[in-house]
């Protein structure tokens, strides 16, 4: 099958949109974190009750959207300088991420609008193709060892060490466990499946509608 310029374009804009769209929606989907709560026995763990691990949580998440303005303060927790510029470091990620997922909103719709409206839609198996590839790559190493995925990540994307929190300086990491973040990784992945699965789907539906007009 040959693709043209176009449906490699909108392939790109696509699996851009489905790719940030995973991450902030997982991002501010509260309830994954406050179903670990329970689930990892965070109360227990760092000696807070649930309403004070979720306030505090809620203003972590809020501090991370692209709209808030001000500085992240916890209201029950002390941060250290390394602490506070390890936050803004992860928001400034956050807000990129939120600027894909507007722009290639945007772009998708007016391009995914174009190839609809000429009966095209070799761009949804692109699409399915590319954006499987590294998720999937990424999903199996991390399979194998998360802890050192984790940590390979972390040296990646941020150039100093202020990611390794003293809980004696930064308690809030005691409501953030490891696991969390292995659950986060999770919903990101199984959400970018379901997107790709939906593409696919798409494109064999209108392929096989095509194909019966075809031979009418």
């Amino acid at each position: 099958m040959i693709y043209s310029k176009k449906d490699i374009l909108t392939s790109i804009s696509l699996m851009f949109l489905i790719i940030s769209f995973a991450v902030v929606f997982t991002v501010f989907f509260k309830p994954l974190y406050y179903s670990d709560i329970y689930r990892l026995h965070i109360d227990q763990i760092s000696g807070l009750s649930v309403d004070v691990i979720k306030e505090n949580y809620d203003i972590l998440i809020r501090y991370q959207s692209i709209f808030y303005q001000g500085p992240l303060i916890f209201k029950d927790f002390i941060m250290s300088e390394a602490g506070r510029i390890h936050f803004e470091e992860v928001r400034m990620i956050f807000v990129i991420v939120q600027i894909i997922f507007m722009i290639s909103l945007c772009s998708s719709a007016v391009l995914i609008y174009s190839q609809w409206k000429h009966r095209q839609f070799r761009f949804l198996k692109l699409t399915a193709i590319m954006t499987i590839v590294v998720p999937a790559v990424i999903a199996f190493l991390a399979a194998l060892d998360f802890d050192r995925a984790f940590i390979i990540f972390h040296q990646i994307v941020f150039r100093n060490d202020y990611w390794i929190f003293d809980v004696a300086t930064d308690p809030i990491i005691t409501i953030l466990p490891e696991t969390f973040f292995m659950h986060c990784f999770m919903m990101i992945i199984a959400l970018i499946i379901i997107a790709v699965l939906i593409c696919y789907s798409i494109y064999r539906r209108k392929r096989k509608i095509l194909l019966a007009q075809m031979d009418d």
